[in-house]
């Protein structure tokens, strides 16, 4: 599965019914909800990375990586735009990139 893949199922659960899906319960409740979310998943990746538990830090790093897609369904932000940003930003020095913000 990629993340284009995923970002898909993601915009799919827009419709379904909350009772049954996860992703839709975590949509209907707003962005900021889903915000929240994803910032519960980044500190406990964050938690298991200083562990040096690879194996926790993996499973930790694909909820924050699906709590990403959905705080940007939520915020409708599609995935294609974060895409283009990361491709225009190819090829810059990561200290240039952020001197130019």
């Amino acid at each position: 599965m990629t993340l284009s893949d995923l970002y898909a199922t993601i915009e799919a659960r827009k419709s379904a019914n909350p009772n049954s899906s996860w992703t839709a319960k975590l949509l209907t409740q707003g962005p900021e909800k889903c915000a929240e979310k994803f910032g519960e998943e980044a500190i406990e990746a964050i938690i298991e990375a200083t562990k040096g538990d690879k194996t926790r830090l993996t499973s930790e790093a694909a909820d924050v990586l699906y709590h990403l897609l959905v705080m940007l369904a939520a915020s409708g932000v599609h995935l294609n735009d974060v895409l283009a940003e990361l491709a225009r930003r190819q090829g810059t020095s990561g200290i240039e990139e952020k001197a130019n913000r």
